[in-house]
């Protein structure tokens, strides 16, 4: 260990020690003094006030501030020796039982009753009652006799706001805090990187003083100030980052691809049986316009379940194909890109049958391309897509496969965009003599600070309205474990509706035996709740039991293409009452006449997912009905998620609660290979007012700047946030 000064760059183990700064690197990814330093506390307890301990969750991993209550030894029951029992309390009527197992005396006259520590551990239930089992601990401050507590970590804690850091089992929150006091002793900070200007206007703090302030602030106005400007410089490394980018595609040429009076498009709109809704045809002008310039488009197409987005898509393929270019469009799941392709050449008609008996004066084709295709039937497609009669091409990843080559793409449409991955969308685009218009859709609604943060680079358009003849959907929660009663009802319901003629879905998170897929969750869990059900088991428990004598189909991801795409097709044509279905039915699968779903194990899904997963009912003139079951307990997170999920079909609210819920660091793409995200502090929720500003500084300075050319030490301090991996996720966008 050194007492020399130290930088960002100082690895660790000159610091604290070869074995610390071991432990730090295995289980924290933390290697130099620059990484810890910015490996912020999570939260601060402060001395006289309570950690909630009612509020933890069994499983979760915690470190509690607790006053010991009580010990109790008793001997085991299964071995020789005895069982310390230590309660402890945080003040408003919690209280956890820590347990140590084996003779240990000298840790009954430690925790003695009114000593004050920290406790970490996963919490664990028995017979009703909250547990540590093991925890490691270190107590606060003197005992209750006036002795010193022997723990040379207690300095750590000397002030009144007490750091609890993002800790793993073999590196407690005390072991870092004692690090960061040995680091900060001689940590030399760097130049400070944001402009004097930025920092004069916005009232921000040096970031010497930010970084020591956060980790042993002096006072609760000294963190806010410390912690206002990590997050300003977080902010603005990833609005510099969009700004950037936006600023260099504005650039880039792309061929235009105007409107044309009397083509395709005009032919399509003359032979729609409805009318478009007034935010169709804005968004519709929005699309052809820039269409039409010489800058690729780059835009985000969002709308609620259901507004009419795939109609919106279609005319701006449309107007591509009547410019002479090619569209295609890329779908998730090769049931959705089916579906796509049914659903445009129905909707097209003889407009998309060129070559065949029927077609219109100026018809194009549309392609399916998907992975399970025949050899022939695969040469014939490719052939049409390479030399250009294919106007329109629908498919999967199937489409980024070498050999499937276009004569002249010009608009890329992406359908669910959360479900690819940077490259894959890449490699379309790549296909492209010049970088073709991009649309982006998604019916995930995104909250603004989201979308500024994450989709900052893409104009945004939106489609609030519901069309004509769609129906509105009631949500209930049915608790099957307190009313079993309740559950019954659920599957006389779903008969009524069949009975009425309807259709129905029935929802599981699991597919059944073998590898577990992406679109299932893990088996079990930790804490031995039981396997969330699977579509394998449950269908033909319905068959023999509540739903015998219906005719039931079943689809998951694991069925080869033409099974699903017949099971889909049967559903369709009303040969079949129910579909038992995994997650596979979540986006695009359009069944007017089905009225009912049933979601089972409904708390194992995310907020968005049940969103979505409502989303294939009412979508006819008969009402929707979506019931969620579950056995999570009143006032659990997850029962309540449930209730807020009923409680409206407002995807937006849905959307905030869904980014409350989730890591924020997930939703901002920097964790894409399982790395921690270096967005540590920024809460896009919480956080607006001050992104909006720093999208706006951002702004000015690449105005001014483009390059940041004449802020070297700025540059240096983006790339370090927002680091390669992150820069160039976002700028395939």
């Amino acid at each position: 260990m050194t007492s020399e000064p130290s930088t960002v760059d100082t690895p660790l183990k000159k610091l604290v020690g070869e074995k610390t700064a071991k432990a730090l690197a295995g289980h924290l990814d933390l290697h130099t003094a620059g990484d810890l330093i910015y490996h912020f506390p999570r939260r601060y307890d402060e001395r006289g006030e309570h950690t909630d301990i009612r509020s933890l969750d069994v499983g979760e991993q915690v470190t509690v501030l607790a006053q010991v209550q009580r010990t109790a030894v008793r001997p085991m029951r299964q071995r020789r020796g005895n069982l310390l029992e230590v309660t402890v309390g945080d003040g408003s009527g919690g209280v956890l039982t820590c347990t140590f197992f084996g003779n240990q005396a000298w840790r009954e006259r430690e925790l003695r009753p009114g000593r004050w520590g920290l406790f970490a551990g996963k919490v664990t239930e028995f017979r009703g009652k909250r547990q540590l089992n093991g925890p490691e601990y270190v107590l606060l401050g003197e005992g209750g006799d006036g002795e010193a507590a022997a723990n040379e970590e207690v300095e750590e804690f000397a002030g009144a706001l007490i750091p609890v850091y993002p800790a793993a089992a073999a590196v407690p929150t005390w072991v870092i805090a004692r690090c960061v006091r040995v680091v900060l002793d001689t940590f030399t900070p760097p130049d400070d990187p944001l402009p004097a200007a930025v920092r004069a206007t916005r009232n921000l703090a040096d970031i010497g003083s930010a970084l020591r302030e956060i980790h042993r602030p002096t006072s609760k106005e000294a963190l806010y100030r410390a912690r206002r400007r990590l997050k300003w410089d977080e902010a603005f490394a990833v609005q510099l980052t969009l700004v950037q980018r936006k600023h260099r595609a504005a650039a880039w040429p792309a061929r235009p691809r105007p409107a044309k009076a009397g083509g395709l498009l005009d032919a399509f709109d003359a032979r729609l049986p409805y009318e478009l809704t007034s935010g169709q045809q804005v968004v519709g002008r929005e699309i052809a316009a820039d269409l039409a310039t010489a800058h690729p488009m780059h835009r985000l197409l969002q709308g609620e379940v259901g507004s009419g987005k795939t109609v919106v898509a279609l005319r701006a393929m449309l107007q591509v194909v009547d410019a002479g270019g090619q569209a295609a469009l890329l779908a998730p799941t090769e049931v959705l890109a089916a579906q796509h392709h049914r659903g445009i050449l129905d909707l097209l008609g003889p407009l998309g049958r060129a070559g065949e008996l029927g077609a219109a004066d100026g018809a194009t084709r549309v392609e399916l391309v998907t992975g399970s295709l025949g050899a022939a039937a695969r040469r014939r497609a490719l052939a049409e897509v390479a030399e250009g009669r294919a106007g329109i091409v629908l498919g999967t990843h199937a489409l980024l496969y070498e050999g499937v080559d276009f004569a002249d793409l010009g608009l890329v449409v992406v359908d669910e965009q959360h479900r690819f991955g940077v490259e894959q969308r890449d490699a379309l685009r790549a296909k492209a003599d010049q970088p073709p218009h991009v649309l982006v859709m998604t019916a995930t609604p995104i909250p603004r600070t989201v979308a500024m943060t994450v989709y900052g680079d893409l104009e945004t358009s939106t489609l609030s309205q519901l069309p004509q003849g769609r129906s509105p959907i009631a949500s209930h929660v049915v608790p099957a474990a307190e009313k079993p009663a309740f559950l019954d009802r659920a599957w006389r319901r779903l008969r009524e509706e069949v009975t009425k003629g309807h259709q129905a879905y029935v929802v599981c998170p699991r597919i059944g035996e073998g590898p577990v897929s992406d679109e299932e969750p893990p088996r079990e869990d930790d804490n031995g709740r039981r396997p969330p059900l699977a579509v394998t088991e449950v269908a033909p428990l319905l068959a023999e039991g509540p739903l015998h004598g219906l005719r039931i189909g079943v689809l998951h991801g694991r069925l080869p293409a033409d099974e699903k795409d017949a099971v889909m097709r049967a559903y369709a044509a009303g040969d079949l009452d129910v579909l038992v279905a995994t997650t596979v039915v979540e986006v695009g699968v359009n069944v007017p006449n089905a009225t009912v779903m049933i979601v089972l194990d409904a708390d194992r899904f995310g907020v968005s997912q049940l969103h979505q997963l409502r989303g294939r009912v009412g979508r006819g003139s008969a009402a929707g009905l979506c019931l969620l079951v579950t056995e999570a307990a009143e006032g659990s997170s997850a029962r309540e998620r449930l209730d807020a999920v009923a409680s409206t079909t407002d995807g937006f609210k849905l959307a905030e609660l869904d980014l409350e819920q989730r890591r924020e660091g997930d939703v901002l793409g920097a964790t894409q290979s399982g790395r921690r995200s270096h967005l540590r502090l920024l809460s896009l929720l919480r956080d607006t007012d001050l992104i909006r500003d720093a999208r706006a500084e951002a702004i000015a300075l690449v105005e001014e700047d483009p390059e940041l050319a004449r802020n070297p030490a700025l540059a240096a301090s983006v790339a370090a946030l927002v680091d390669s991996e992150r820069a160039e996720y976002l700028e395939k966008g």
